[in-house]
């Protein structure tokens, strides 16, 4: 029997995915959405004081930064990490977020990167003739300007098809090669971000993604991909997917969770009846953690959303625990 909460918001769940450039149908779209057929390729502040051309002041930073770390190691103590993050629409509106728990509690230096509607191979060289991502945005061209610690990936594994670079492989209609297809996307990426860093090898840390309610079995063959991958190559996963999961199925979807104690002591959370519940998804968008309603054009976060505080809170306590 299909599930009440399904029925109600069919038409939603359909908008969303348009709109946000994320998940995989199984039956993709005619056309693209505005957010993939024409990228934002204007990156955040942040992000382009960190990817200026050279001779900008992206290097005074960078030296200055050098100078700081040479300092931080004379003295005995650790130098602040460095944290790249790349991602599909799910990191585009959790990046700001993140950006803040990584510098408050761990002083990190943080560059985001993220385009919706991506999967893995966007981020590949070689790909820039079919690709959502520019070529200066890739992820070893960034990692060889920007000299990260850590390379956050987030990828709920999206494959429309209008993703140039699967070349209309999808989940929906060819299962067996989309995941032969991301299992090779996965491997070439961490080969390209691990030559990229040369002696000094980024760690990429694979983050697990959430229940997905139309195709359960997807986002569980994904995780597994992520573990694995990471497992062989020397890496690790950051499991934000459980933090935005009910603590007994770990893959069984949820607008609401109980409050967590963190959230019981911070305004703005803990809103449901009783305050006893936080809302993890807006009511027209199963698949996104923000709260305000999904744009065309994917955005950081324009709202406190518990979702995507506790993602990015999972995040930052397992590069804090790797680089403890």
């Amino acid at each position: 029997m299909r599930k009440p909460w399904i029925v109600g918001v069919a038409g939603a769940v359909l908008a969303a995915l348009l709109l946000g450039a994320c998940g995989d149908p199984e039956s993709a779209p005619g056309e693209a959405p505005p957010s993939a057929a024409a990228p934002d390729t204007s990156p955040t502040t942040r992000q382009r004081a960190s990817t200026a051309s050279p001779g900008t002041e992206a290097d005074a930073e960078n030296d200055a930064d050098a100078d700081a770390d040479a300092d931080n190691d004379a003295d005995g103590a650790k130098p602040a990490p460095k944290v790249l993050y790349l991602g599909d629409s799910l990191a585009m509106e959790n990046q700001d977020v993140l950006g803040k728990f990584l510098k408050d509690d761990l002083d990190a230096r943080y560059t985001s990167a993220p385009y919706g509607g991506t999967t893995l191979c966007d981020y590949l060289e070689g790909t820039a003739d079919r690709s959502l991502v520019p070529a200066q945005d890739k992820a070893a061209a960034l990692v060889r300007r920007l000299s990260p610690d850590y390379v956050v990936l987030q990828f709920w594994g999206n494959a429309w098809d209008y993703t140039p670079c699967m070349d209309g492989v999808t989940y929906g209609k060819a299962r067996a090669e989309y995941f032969r297809r991301y299992t090779a996307a996965a491997e070439q990426l961490t080969d390209q971000i691990a030559n990229a860093g040369g002696t000094h090898r980024p760690t990429i840390v694979w983050v697990l993604q959430g229940p997905d309610p139309m195709t359960p079995d997807r986002v569980r063959r994904v995780n597994a991909l992520y573990e694995k991958q990471a497992r062989a190559s020397g890496d690790m996963v950051a499991d934000a997917g459980r933090a935005v999961s009910p603590a007994a199925d770990r893959y069984a979807w949820t607008q609401y969770l109980p409050c967590t104690a963190y959230e019981r002591e911070h305004d703005g959370y803990c809103t449901q009846p009783g305050r006893a519940r936080t809302a993890l998804h807006h009511d027209k968008d199963y698949l996104h953690f923000c709260l305000a309603p999904t744009t065309s054009k994917p955005r950081p976060c324009p709202v406190l959303s518990p979702g995507i505080t506790r993602m990015a809170r999972a995040i930052t306590r397992a590069i804090a625990d790797r680089a403890s």
